[in-house]
């Protein structure tokens, strides 16, 4: 019986066919990875990564030890390679299996790949994004806001951009819902009159309130505290008026009002500058991360630091973009608000100190 059981299934087609699919491998094929740092010049490097040869060499000398692989087993890709799908996936948003083409990898290598970078450039951040430390800082850092439209005291602007994210499930998922109505992670940020990233949060859901987010943040200890001195934060009108966060006036009634809210338009107008040159260098942040919310994190401030790394090494040409792109990041930087001005306007002390000391004088 055991010989006629061989038999009948060696001679049965319908079990061939099974048996040839159970024991059939698709052959591994080890394909050759083109060098682009050697391949393309600067421009051609830049149209490709939006950013630098150079930027991205100083990159990869801060995290090569820490990415490279211990062996070249299995034909491992190598911290350059790394580097480069990561930025890849930055400048175009792509879905993973697109930006795995670039190197003939997998979709699941190309995920693992830019969780480890960006990571690792993530954990740059104390060394990138940072107040004013001393006050030879400080005072440079309101030298410098003096100089766009003669706003005393000014150390930085702050305002919160949204980043789209899918929905994140379960029972907190539409936490994440804006007032857009779709996901996002409300990021708050601080920048210098150029344009630097000084200051980032990147953990609150899309609905969160952008006073609340401030309420909940170290810097406002830091503020609190007297750590920067007299200095002044300009803000919009989300903001509570206080002794260090300085919101525009409602309504204009006197010549020293108008001047001060015209210069605090064009002092704060950097926050927003810098939302605009940080969301085109990397347009990810605009089209929608499709990755774990941890992952999404690590990416923005990732890509914060390396927006700062591109202030620093004056690389700072925004790439062009297509209509849809250039459309896409409009509406992402600027969602409108229903927020009441008028409740958050008591304590006037320090502004009115400004306009009635300083902004009447000129």
């Amino acid at each position: 019986m055991e010989s006629d059981w061989h038999c009948d299934f060696d001679s049965d087609p319908e079990y061939d066919d099974l048996w040839n699919v159970i024991i059939m491998r698709r052959t591994k094929e080890i394909r050759s990875r083109p060098k682009f740092f050697k391949l393309y010049d600067d421009k051609d490097f830049r149209d490709r990564f939006w950013i630098s040869k150079k930027t991205a060499w100083n990159v990869l000398d801060c995290i090569r030890l820490q990415i490279e692989h211990k062996t070249k087993w299995n034909h491992a890709l190598s911290p350059e390679q790394m580097l480069l799908l990561t930025l890849r996936f930055y400048a175009t948003g792509s879905m993973l299996r697109t930006v795995g083409d670039l190197l003939g990898v997998s979709q699941s290598t190309v995920s693992r790949v830019i969780t480890v970078v960006s990571h690792h450039i993530a954990q740059l951040k104390d060394h990138h994004i940072y107040m004013p430390k001393t006050e030879i800082d400080l005072k440079k850092s309101q030298r410098d806001f003096f100089k766009l439209a003669k706003f005393p005291r000014v150390i930085a602007a702050i305002d919160c951009p949204h980043v789209k994210i899918i929905s994140p499930g379960g029972e907190d998922a539409e936490l994440f819902r804006n007032r857009k109505g779709i996901f996002s992670i409300n990021v708050q940020t601080l920048c210098d009159s150029n344009l630097r990233i000084i200051d980032i949060v990147a953990r609150w859901p899309g609905s969160t309130h952008d006073a609340t987010i401030f309420r909940n943040s170290q810097i406002l200890c830091r503020l609190e505290s007297g750590e920067f001195g007299s200095g002044i934060v300009v803000a919009d009108s989300g903001y509570e008026n206080n002794h260090f966060v300085i919101m525009p006036l409602m309504h204009v009634n006197t010549s020293a009002e108008n001047l001060f809210k015209e210069s605090h338009i064009r002092t704060r107008n950097c926050i927003e500058r810098s939302y605009g040159v940080w969301k085109r260098r990397f347009p990810v942040l605009s089209l929608g991360l499709r990755l774990h919310l941890a992952k999404t994190q690590s990416i923005i401030v990732a890509t914060a630091v390396l927006h700062n790394i591109c202030c620093n090494n004056r690389d700072i040409m925004a790439p062009p973009l297509s209509n849809e792109i250039e459309d896409v990041v409009n509406n992402m930087i600027n969602i409108p608000n229903n927020r009441n001005a008028e409740s958050h306007t008591i304590n006037n002390v320090t502004r009115k100190c400004l306009i009635d000391n300083y902004f009447s004088l000129l």
